[in-house]
């Protein structure tokens, strides 16, 4: 005797997303904490700046700090007032000239370096890594006597040229690098097309390491804008750069703690702007190669 029986209908159950999956089982780490703090604590002395450069003169002198104030414009007026536009051009024209000619200087030693090596490539490399174990102020005096005699003392292109040759041997150790994880297959199929070497490098190269020469070009950038010593020697007047113009608010009266800070706020604008729009560049080009 045979029985039909009813199967039972089965509900289905909506399918999870597997990040709410991955989110739900998650677990509590402490180390998350301790790295938010260490970070909160990096960032600390930048937002206690910024803070600061709204406040008046006695409003950050005081002693506990002041946490609750009228915000003021004032500080930011004064410094724009005293002259920092003019800083701020030389600081740019400076840092965009310079980075631009170790890129035009940098890319082409990089690429003969790494995908088309020369003879004798490793004494090129260590050429140009030992011009960076020089310290600085052992060559002050031969470049100010050569900047004097050439006549660019208190030139910007003086500036133009040092921070070319200060950036150009880590650009091209960068670059470099970034060059080796092309594979020269590329290349090799590239010229079998009829392509000319010129033509491979610019339709064929340049597009897979443009993360890295973005990376490396911000480096200079930092590098080229918050560079101190030289400008503080070569320049006086017409080629002052934001570095040395901060030093201008250190007096014999003493600091002035609001003011100074708002000039740094400004002076540091523009770095964080260009780091912020070519953040995806620079973790792209930071990473490359890294994952095979």
């Amino acid at each position: 005797m045979s029985t039909d029986t009813a199967a039972a209908p089965v509900e289905s159950t909506p399918a999870v997303p597997a990040t709410k999956r991955a989110r739900k089982h998650r677990k509590f780490s402490p180390w998350s904490v301790v790295a938010w703090i260490v970070a909160l604590g990096f960032f600390f002395p930048v937002a206690w700046m910024v803070l600061t450069a709204f406040k008046q003169e006695g409003d950050a002198y005081t002693t506990p700090p002041k946490l609750f104030f009228t915000p003021t414009l004032d500080q930011f007026t004064a410094v724009l007032e005293s002259g920092i536009g003019i800083a701020l051009l030389n600081s740019a024209f400076a840092t965009a000239m310079s980075t631009i000619l170790v890129l035009v200087l940098g890319v082409p030693a990089a690429f003969a370096l790494s995908l088309r090596p020369v003879r004798k490539t490793k004494d090129a490399l260590f050429f140009f890594i030992s011009t960076k174990m020089l310290p600085i102020v052992a060559a002050i005096i031969p470049l100010y006597v050569i900047v004097n005699d050439i006549g660019l003392l208190d030139n910007i292109w003086a500036l133009v040229i040092l921070y070319t040759a200060m950036n150009l041997p880590i650009a091209v150790w960068m670059m470099r690098s970034f060059f080796l994880e092309v594979p020269g297959e590329l290349l090799e199929a590239a010229s079998m097309d009829g392509a000319s070497l010129w033509t491979s490098v610019r339709e064929v190269i340049l597009p897979l390491v443009s993360p890295g020469i973005a990376a490396t070009a911000l480096i200079c950038v930092i590098f080229s804008w918050n560079e101190f010593f030289f400008a503080v020697n070569l320049t006086a007047v017409q080629a002052q750069t934001i570095p040395v113009f901060l030093v201008g608010f250190i007096t014999g009266e003493g600091l002035y703690w609001a003011r100074l800070s708002a000039a740094a706020t400004l002076a540091a604008l523009p770095v964080i702007l260009a780091g912020w729009v070519a953040q995806n560049k620079l973790v792209r080009g930071l990473s490359f190669g890294a994952i095979k």
